[in-house]
């Protein structure tokens, strides 16, 4: 992989680093503003611009002509969490996630009439949290962060007028911090100890390889299917761990930072799309998304100086993570206005992938979503995308304490797509 694309993505993640994914569990779903639009209802079988190779590579037999498409999504979330049992009465730490700018980029290259080829950089998964210093349990809440960023080169083939097949690898960078501080905990023994006073750090970065593959079925020229797989990457990260407070490396050791080896998995997922032109200005399309959440077991941070909580050598940091497979359901129209504008509208229901915790408050969502494309030009277009998201109210236990968290999202997403 050269130089050149590792600063890329290097840069994308560096702009990611706030990345508040407001899809189930840790996803992002933002890949794009024409989806966005149409809330990603149908978007394996639609095809409408390059984008398309970030769900299904065998798409990519739909262009005759080199296309590329370039992206950009602001997600502004408003996340806040109620600790009922803090000791000072009831703690509401507001805006836990941070507002994100998510890019992302495609580009397709026919080769011949059956062979196509293509590059698409874009987030698949990602999540930040960031807790006021005197929230209450500040060892559990603190700050958690992941990002993934993915380079995937895809390949498609035409077999007939009918059907086409597409391959990808998925090279994925991925970068991770967390640390925990004592939050009011602390309050007994301030101010030898402060809220804001961190316990544990630890961030690091990794390199790892997965793959996809997809198949593109046109029954005709007004319907046609997409069906997509794209497989789970592990991920090793190595990276520093510093131990301030002394419990896992012992008092002796207090504020030293060795090397530890987190493991973290990106699940599977798998999608179905169709797409129907019913007359020559509506459209009905409808996906249905599945994320492989049960492969995400827990977070276990180790090396073998670590002694986690006095009782287990080796361990340097764990967490449990109760996490079931999930669906994502979405409905969405397309209404042709004229030559220049096309609009286009979505719903959809996105499953609870994991039990919610102060660092993943994960809960069911419901998408509204609207969408226009404008055609500049034969070759140029601009699509708008805009998402209200909201999510349910989660009450959940963390470390025997009471929580409830509330949730709702706002996505804005620009995209110009340039066929030449």
């Amino acid at each position: 992989m050269s130089v050149n694309i590792r600063y890329l993505s290097l840069a994308l993640c560096a702009a990611l680093t706030s990345t508040s994914a407001f899809s189930a569990g840790f996803q992002v779903s933002e890949q794009s503003a024409s989806g966005l639009g149409r809330a990603f209802a149908g978007e394996a079988a639609i095809a409408d611009n390059a984008a398309v190779i970030s769900r299904n590579p065998a798409a990519m037999t739909k262009f005759n002509t080199m296309t590329v498409s370039v992206v950009g999504s602001i997600v502004i979330p408003e996340i806040d969490v109620i600790a009922h049992d803090a000791p000072n009465g009831i703690q509401t730490a507001k805006n836990v996630a941070p507002t994100a700018f998510v890019p992302a980029s495609y580009f397709i290259q026919p080769l011949n009439e059956r062979l196509s080829w293509g590059l698409a950089l874009f987030s698949g998964y990602g999540v930040t949290t960031d807790y006021p210093a005197d929230f209450y349990d500040g060892s559990s809440a603190g700050k958690t962060s992941l990002v993934a960023i993915n380079l995937n080169p895809s390949i498609a083939y035409k077999v007939n007028n009918q059907l086409s097949l597409g391959v990808g690898l998925n090279a994925v960078y991925a970068k991770a911090e967390l640390y925990r501080h004592y939050g009011q905990n602390a309050l007994p023994f301030y101010p030898t100890i402060k809220p804001s006073d961190k316990t544990i750090n630890m961030e690091g970065d990794t390199w790892s390889w997965g793959w996809n593959i997809g198949a593109f079925y046109q029954l005709n020229d007004n319907n046609r299917f997409g069906l997509a797989y794209r497989s789970k990457v592990n991920l090793d990260f190595k990276g520093d761990f510093t131990d301030y407070s002394g419990l896992v490396l012992g008092s002796a050791n207090r504020g030293q930072t060795i090397k530890g080896k987190l493991p973290v998995i990106l699940p599977a997922t798998a999608e179905f799309s169709g797409f129907h032109q019913l007359n020559p200005k509506i459209a009905v399309h409808y996906s249905l998304f599945w994320t492989q959440w049960s492969s995400f077991k827990e977070l276990r941070a180790t090396n073998a100086q670590c002694n986690f909580n006095g009782q287990m050598p080796g361990i340097c940091l764990l967490k449990d993570e109760d996490y079931s497979d999930a669906f994502r359901w979405a409905i969405g129209t397309t209404y042709t206005l004229n030559s220049t504008i096309t609009l286009r509208a979505g719903f959809a229901f996105d499953e609870q992938g994991g039990k919610a915790t102060l660092s993943i408050p994960d809960t069911d969502r419901y998408w509204y979503s609207a969408g226009v494309t404008y055609q500049h030009s034969p070759r140029l277009s601009i699509d708008i995308g805009l998402s209200y998201i909201y999510g349910k109210d989660n009450d959940f236990i963390e470390t025997d304490h009471r929580f409830t968290a509330s949730s709702v999202a706002y996505i804005g997403a620009a995209q110009i797509n340039y066929a030449f």
